[in-house]
């Protein structure tokens, strides 16, 4: 059955917008199932990483009913389904519509928006405001349903944490206002931050209205002199609809960002676990549900697989006990965890483009904490990579090639061979 899908089919429910470009957006969803080698792939939006306990619940009662009952964290705060029939489109599309989890359907892949996850904890501002209101205008605007499943808003409490990671609409609290940014330009724009969501969606309409000709996909796609003008044509609007936006300003984007640490935070106001490669089983999931449950009922997806549970850990001994539990369970509590910093894109044998088993690589040269973080593809696509700085491997059909990236910029590329001992001692060495 598997065989006669293409590599991304939309469902029966699938009511999605036009394409930007011909052959139509393949980037998968919940209503459009991607083919891999372990069967179907579902890719669920969660806005701002943010999960009730009953949300998480039937997430994992859709993973454990449809697919192979293990939650796939994304770089982008998100979670995949794998395994799937391919014939359960219509099924999966109930459960999470029952759920709150797909709130439109033709906004579904659409709403790719991250927060930074320690928001409101640790006296930074809250943006659960802006998220639910930004939300809500992207599943209300008929426009904003042509967004491509790639073009991403980023919410940002004024650490930079998700403001280095490049997406195409960025807010930022600053003071009792905010900063907009379109792309990765230097300069933002200044405007109340009730106005911010408004203006997070006036950006991407005009973003829509700029790619008709370029046909791009993401703001980075525009040609230079076209996404300067985007980025003049908001300004004026701003100024014409509220007289919000102020004159323009100089703020670099950060290169590299901090997520959080694993262990307590804010005294502690919340917990924070990294996740191995990203891939949680389902005793695991349920322990950090019933964390949730029990502390608070909510859990947020980082943009770094990793899990903040926020809540009421009346004394630090709770604090410590949840983690002491997550530990055990395999989750990474501590910034020390050879774990720490690790990731991988699923390689061999789910997908079938990859040229290795980079996942049983990556855990076979786990050593001492590296300064950087390292990550791990099969192939030359780099599915799911970090952004910033950062150690590069991937499999090459001769063995491997390390790098270290700086933003934009690449050193030149190490081959080392296939010799388990040889890789570890390149991959240590590139991170320290």
């Amino acid at each position: 059955m598997l065989a006669a899908m293409p590599d991304s089919a939309p469902s029966p429910l699938s009511a999605g917008g036009p394409a930007l470009r011909g052959g139509g957006d393949a980037c998968p969803g919940t209503l459009r199932l991607h083919r891999a080698d372990d069967g179907a792939l579902a890719r669920v939006r969660v806005p701002g990483g943010v999960l009730s306990a009953d949300r998480a619940d039937a997430l994992l009662a859709a993973a454990e009913r449809f697919g192979d009952g293990e939650l796939h964290l994304t770089s982008r705060g998100n979670v995949q389904l794998r395994g799937l029939d391919a014939a359960c489109g219509g099924a999966l599309a109930e459960l999470l519509t029952a759920a709150g989890l797909l709130p439109s359907a033709a906004h579904e892949r659409a709403r790719n928006i991250v927060a930074s996850p320690l928001a409101g904890l640790d006296g930074s501002p809250a943006l659960s405001g802006w998220l639910s209101e930004l939300d809500g205008l992207v599943c209300g605007s008929a426009a904003a349903a042509s967004l491509s499943g790639r073009f991403l808003f980023a919410l940002d409490d004024g650490r930079g944490d998700v403001d280095a990671l490049g997406a195409d609409v960025t807010l930022i609290a600053a003071g009792d206002g905010c900063l907009l940014r379109i792309g990765a330009e230097d300069e933002v724009f200044r405007i109340p931050a009730g106005d911010g969501p408004r203006a997070a969606l006036l950006a991407a309409g005009t973003f829509l209205r700029a790619a008709r000709d370029s046909g791009a996909w993401r703001v980075k796609d525009l040609p230079d002199e076209v996404r300067a003008a985007v980025g003049a044509d908001v300004r004026a609007e701003l100024a014409r609809t509220a007289g919000a936006a102020g004159p323009a300003v100089r703020r670099p984007r950060p290169r590299t960002a901090a997520p959080p640490a694993p262990g307590p935070h804010g005294s502690p106001d919340a917990i924070s676990v990294d996740v191995p490669l990203g891939r949680l089983t389902p005793a695991q999931w349920r322990l950090l549900t019933e964390t949730a449950r029990r502390h608070g009922d909510e859990l947020r997806l980082t943009p770094w697989r990793g899990i903040v549970v926020p809540g009421a850990f009346r004394r630090p001994k709770d604090a410590a006990d949840a983690l002491g539990a997550l530990a055990a369970a395999g989750l990474i509590t501590a910034p020390d965890s050879p774990w720490a910093g690790v990731g991988a894109c699923i390689g061999h044998p789910g997908c079938a483009k990859s040229l290795s088993d980079v996942r049983a690589e990556a855990g076979a040269a786990v050593g001492p904490v590296g300064r950087l973080p390292v990550y791990w593809s099969g192939c030359e696509r780099r599915c799911g990579h970090p952004h910033g700085e950062w150690i590069d491997v991937v499999a090459t059909p001769d063995g491997h090639r390390v790098a270290h990236v700086r933003g934009e910029h690449r050193d030149p590329r190490a081959a080392v061979r296939n010799d388990p001992a040889e890789l570890a001692a390149a991959v240590a060495a590139a991170r320290a």
